[in-house]
């Protein structure tokens, strides 16, 4: 299993840096920001410094979104780093929730995603791609061996299958065991029904985590606090699923949506924060399925339960008030009994 690190791009971004150094030498092999560019600075600007600052640490958003940037742009930031760096970047895509929606616009269609993704891939790979009414272009500057996997982060059940279709890799955030083998699943049908071989597709679960001490009732009850924000978050996707196939839909687990029942609103000031006060509806049974926390050997057990689902990649959501201690603690402990 491999392990990425997930952190915001707040400033300044030397810290963001450091955080990605001290994951690559604690065995972390990716390294993840959020891609929104009123809410964080500009993630793009700071893979430079991430890249010429680490040996081998892959680099990319998760997710960015085919809305707020061009796609032939995209494409060109993605290659020039590869063409810089050599091929350690991802472009983990998705509809734009919070990108969109602090800018006043509604988040990408899967239509628009499904058309960004074939155009960025290619482009970055030194291919033609048409950007819209017959206008083909390639970047004749791209080398060749130039690659780009795009990865794509799904929940409902028409972007789980253009997942499987489509992508490189499928993105999912959020560590329930249930839900992951349900959606891996589709995701790996979808795969097979369109030719493609299922292992093809990277399968990476992206949550928090939160090392304690000992599984006394306090640790856990501050780990909880401090990954609570996760589920509100994650209600966010949920909500539009719900206003899409309803309460009770066939289409949605249950499992996924029966939570946000008390849901009362969002406010991105607070997205992806410990301590936002949008996320208190999130019960304790949400964040112990959706998160990882507790002492080290719980969570050795669970990401070794997801790796018998598929999993490839867990990527570990990094903002709480433990930072440095999460990184080391996997890197001491835990990454080292998923990877021997």
């Amino acid at each position: 299993m491999d392990f990425g690190l997930v952190l915001q791009t707040d400033p300044p971004a030397s810290r963001v840096v450091s955080l990605m150094q001290r994951a690559e030498r604690n065995g972390f092999r990716y390294g993840w920001t959020f891609d929104s560019a009123v809410l964080w600075q500009e993630p793009f600007v700071i893979y430079s410094q991430i890249l010429a600052g680490t040996t081998t640490l892959k680099v990319g958003p998760m997710v960015t979104n085919p809305g707020t940037r061009t796609w032939e742009v995209t494409a060109s930031t993605f290659a020039t780093l590869n063409d810089m760096f050599g091929n350690r970047t991802v472009c983990g895509i998705g509809r734009g929730d919070s990108a969109m929606r602090v800018a006043g616009r509604r988040p990408n269609t899967l239509a628009r995603i499904s058309d960004a993704m074939k155009v960025i891939r290619a482009l970055a790979r030194g291919e033609e791609a048409d950007l819209g009414g017959g206008t083909v272009v390639r970047f004749p500057w791209i080398r060749p061996g130039a690659e780009l996997p795009v990865w794509m982060a799904a929940y409902g059940p028409k972007a789980l299958r253009m997942t499987g279709e489509q992508a490189d890799g499928f993105i999912l955030q959020l560590a329930d065991l249930y839900l992951t083998e349900y959606m891996v699943k589709s995701v790996k049908d979808a795969a097979v029904a369109a030719g493609r071989d299922p292992s093809e597709v990277t399968v990476c679960v992206a949550a928090p985590a939160y090392v304690t001490a000992d599984d006394s009732p306090e640790a856990l009850a501050h780990a909880r606090e401090q990954c609570r924000w996760f589920g509100g978050m994650v209600g966010n996707h949920v909500a539009d699923l719900v206003d899409k196939y309803g309460v009770h839909s066939a289409a949605v687990p249950e499992e996924l949506t029966d939570y946000i029942k008390a849901r009362q609103g969002y406010d991105y000031a607070h997205h992806g924060r410990s301590g936002n006060p949008d996320t208190r509806f999130v019960p304790d049974e949400i964040v112990d399925r959706f998160c990882l926390i507790g002492p080290a050997e719980w969570h050795i057990e669970k990401l070794t339960a997801l790796r018998s689902l598929g999993v490839d990649q867990f990527a570990l959501y990094d903002m709480h008030d433990a930072q440095e201690a999460v990184i080391d603690a996997y890197g001491a402990h835990v990454i080292p009994a998923l990877t021997t």
